[in-house]
């Protein structure tokens, strides 16, 4: 077999194997790109009247959210942003999860939602798992996506014109031409214009999945150099539970991060449960972006600042890490780059039902080859006879 044979056999093969999994990945994605613009068109609750005055404390929210939820417990707490309601994740003892949204200034329950009813909820469960268990179907993914990027290697290099002068036809679609045709440069050009920014999507992708390809992204960019800070894991005194009995810590963590990041427009707060669990605070620059923001941990009983990481003094590779979901949905550069992530994974969606029409017409044509070859043999031995 010459070289371009052994490639198309398998670009084929491969696109056989992870043809529907990267076709449902690719249309969830798809539809995941604007999720954020499409709810808050929706849905008022996403919104509120922004007031002149302080939040409310997180303890507050935590408490207000709690009310009519015996038994249950709350860890995470969301100031969303000044127009933009506060949200506490409530951990109910029986049901699993509920997400209660208030306004951060009164503290009114303004919607209650289960997130596994929520539609694009379920379309990012989808695309991060197939609605499999998350072990078995993250890896399924994954696996699917790695030979993803490799057809799209194999079909970079079988698309590329050996002569200058087919260069300038092989990035243009014949719209005119016969709808076989069009079918073939749909596969073939648009594959081209979206590789790039597939593979990006795909890495980003692969980096929630795998933890290697995550180190893997974070080593490349700090250039091997190590930052032993990034990897610390402080915890709180646990000989301390149960003799200092102060509700208020974490609103004092709150307080303390504000002050410390004033033009941030978002903080989420973990105020972990566990024995030795520690206050965690991220303020994110920007409302609902996760690739600019300042990092402090606090002890959870003390109210000590046992940390504090600025996005100026983190290191290459945790910014990278950081951007890895802006990168991926597409929202990195705003609603330009939200419409080349939409369109990337358009086209991604479509080029195995592009490339099995393809197969099919030349297995039809083979067959019909083979046909005319046996008749033509028949009739010369009839001659001959």
């Amino acid at each position: 077999m010459t070289f371009k044979k052994i490639i198309l056999f398998c670009h084929r093969w491969l696109g056989f194997i992870s043809g529907l999994v990267v076709f449902i990945v690719s249309i969830t994605g798809c539809l995941f790109c604007f999720q954020d613009d499409i709810q808050d068109a929706m849905q008022k609750y996403r919104h509120v009247e922004v007031q002149y005055k302080p939040y409310l404390p997180p303890s507050v929210l935590k408490a207000e959210a709690l009310k009519g939820h015996k038994g249950a417990t709350a860890t995470y707490m969301y100031y969303y942003g000044v127009d933009r309601p506060a949200g506490v994740l409530v951990n109910l003892p029986k049901d699993g999860m509920l997400y209660v949204y208030l306004n951060p200034y009164t503290g009114q329950v303004t919607h209650t939602e289960n997130p596994m009813k929520n539609f694009f909820i379920i379309v990012e469960y989808i695309h991060l798992y197939l609605l499999l268990p998350a072990k078995v179907g993250s890896l399924v993914v994954g696996i699917s996506v790695i030979i993803f990027m490799v057809i799209m290697i194999t079909g970079l290099i079988l698309w590329w014109p050996k002569r200058k002068s087919d260069r300038k036809r092989s990035f243009n679609i014949k719209w005119n031409g016969r709808w076989r045709r069009v079918n073939y440069d749909l596969h073939n050009v648009l594959g081209f214009y979206a590789t790039s920014i597939a593979i990006i999507l795909s890495i980003t992708g692969l980096s929630m999945v795998f933890d290697s390809v995550r180190e893997g992204i974070y080593t490349t960019a700090n250039l091997g150099k190590a930052y032993p800070s990034e990897k610390e894991i402080l915890k709180s005194d646990s000989l301390l539970k149960g003799k200092i009995e102060n509700k208020t810590v974490v609103d004092r963590a709150f307080t303390i991060a504000q002050a410390r990041s004033p033009k941030a427009e978002m903080f989420f707060i973990n105020d972990d449960a566990s024995a030795a669990g520690v206050i965690g605070i991220s303020a994110y620059a920007q409302a609902l972006h996760f690739y600019n923001s300042d990092e402090y941990i606090f002890e959870k009983y003390t109210g000590k600042l046992l940390k504090q990481t600025p996005q100026a003094k983190k290191s290459p590779g945790l910014k990278m890490n950081e951007m890895n979901y802006d990168l991926h949905v597409g929202q990195i550069g705003g609603i330009t780059t939200k419409i080349i992530a939409f369109l990337a994974s358009l086209i991604c969606a479509s080029l195995p039902i592009t490339g099995f029409i393809i197969w099919l017409g030349k297995r039809k044509k083979t067959k019909t080859k083979t046909v005319r070859n046996v008749t033509h043999r028949r009739v010369q031995r009839q001659h001959q006879a």
